[in-house]
């Protein structure tokens, strides 16, 4: 029975889910294009940058103390922010939360999903678990990003109004990458999709009160599908049609699911490859704009005192997502504000890490909170989420109209960072969660970058 919402459901097979979960359980590393293989090791270097920058942040210290409390002491997996071991259960929550709460952490502009968030926690968990080689650990974790950006894709756009994608398909990432670990047979693996499918959670209502929600939704996508693969593995059953059938994902959380997203050229089309690292310390769309606004000020030599009020041009879901955000009251929720990302770009040319931390304290910055806004624009939202636009339009106090426009912000595939650009942003978030010491960090760099040759993922730390 097609859901009657969307018509375009009557065009599924009834096999998507399956072919995915067949797809996922034979990919091998030597199916890999080197390509493919580089940028994976590049986005898990990124990865585990952002992870350890979650240390000592509030939300990650209280799952810390829930995984101490909850969980083993000690087991063969690791939290990398307490620097201790524990279930793989444990390691993978804390460090999928940890990862995200810096909002450095990549992104699939036409899934608008955060892969790495999902599918590195739960990988890495169950490599150490196993003693995985670094070949068998990439080719979990492209498997995760080519199911879960695919899942992502199909749940459309209407499902992002609502629900974070991040949390939703991500579950079923993190279930792919630990099955494939985990050597689940195709139908086995289908059982870990469905699990892993009906426990897929994230509502955006958070953003309104500055909660901590978010860190959840990826603590719980990769423990919850790193659960539905251990299960899978003891012949626990799932779903079998958990993405298309009349009671499934799209059926319940999406109005335009598209099913033919799912099996797009698999093995042929790699989705990894067109993930996008992110360059500002922020939600992602903010992201145009800033790039935008940035280079309008350095073209133009504007000081944040030249500028009356900035207009930023934008797709629906950015007003969806930062249209809630009307007076931040957390350095988190002001990362999903655009005045006070906007106003850090005005002020300082630049929003990171440290720009957020000082933003309460920041009046310069802070006093743009009434002099941007956002408009919708048809042109960025026709192109949305395949290309995100920056456009921004800029009145000064001396009554000139200037305008910028960016087609590809800092980090997209056509724009992306370099290997020391990435080796420099990780090393930076690493120092700032606090957890490394200086004479550490060139050891962890070097297993990070050589975790494709390693014979057996260890402990990074």
């Amino acid at each position: 029975m097609p859901d009657v919402r969307n018509p375009a459901m009557a065009l599924a097979t009834g096999t998507e889910s399956a072919d995915l979960a067949a797809f996922a359980a034979g990919l091998g590393f030597d199916d890999l294009p080197e390509a493919v293989v580089a940028r994976a090791v590049e986005l898990f270097v990124d990865w585990a940058g952002s992870a350890l920058s979650g240390r000592r942040q509030r939300a990650i210290a209280s799952l810390e103390r829930f995984a101490e409390a909850m969980g083993p002491d000690g087991g063969r997996a690791e939290i990398l922010t307490a620097r201790r071991m524990s279930s793989p259960l444990f390691a993978a929550l804390v460090n999928a939360g940890a990862s995200h709460v810096s909002e450095q952490d990549d992104l699939h502009n036409g899934s608008v999903f955060h892969p790495a968030a999902a599918v590195f926690p739960a990988a890495l968990a169950t490599a150490q678990d196993v003693g995985a080689s670094g070949r068998d650990f990439i080719a979990a974790a492209v498997a995760g990003y080519e199911v879960g950006i695919r899942v992502g894709e199909f749940l459309g756009r209407s499902h992002y109004r609502v629900f974070h994608t991040t949390g939703t398909a991500g579950a079923i990432a993190a279930a792919v990458s630990s099955g494939r670990l985990l050597g689940l047979a195709p139908d086995r693996m289908l059982d870990a999709v469905g699990s892993a499918g009906t426990q897929a959670a994230g509502l955006w209502e958070f953003l309104r009160d500055a909660a901590d929600s978010k860190q959840l939704h990826t603590a719980k996508a990769a423990s919850n599908g790193l659960t539905a693969a251990y299960l899978a593995r003891d012949g626990f059953t799932g779903a079998k049609r958990i993405l298309e059938g009349a009671q499934g994902m799209a059926a319940g959380m999406s109005s335009d699911a598209d099913p033919a997203r799912l099996t797009d050229r698999l093995g042929t089309r790699w989705a990894l490859t067109e993930t996008s690292f992110k360059f500002h310390a922020s939600c992602r769309h903010t992201h145009p704009a800033a790039d935008a606004l940035l280079r309008l000020v350095i073209d133009n030599r504007l000081s944040a005192g030249d500028i009356a009020s900035i207009t930023a041009h934008v797709h629906q879901g950015a007003l969806d997502v930062l249209g809630p955000v009307i007076t931040p009251a957390t350095v988190h929720q002001a990362k999903f504000s655009m005045p006070a990302t906007l106003g850090l770009i005005a002020v300082h040319r630049r929003a990171g890490m440290a720009e957020y931390d000082a933003f309460f304290t920041d009046t310069a910055a802070r006093a743009f909170n009434d002099r941007v806004h956002m408009r919708l624009d048809p042109e960025v939202d026709a192109a949305y989420p395949d290309r995100w636009i920056g456009k921004v339009t800029v009145e000064t106090t001396d009554g000139r109209t200037l305008a910028a426009r960016v087609d590809e912000p800092k980090g997209d595939p056509g724009n992306t960072l370099s290997h020391d650009e990435i080796d420099e942003k990780a090393r930076r978030l690493i120092a700032y969660g606090g957890g490394v010491e200086a004479n550490e960090a060139d050891a962890l760099m070097a297993r990070l970058w050589g975790i494709a040759e390693a014979s057996e993922i260890g402990r990074l730390l």
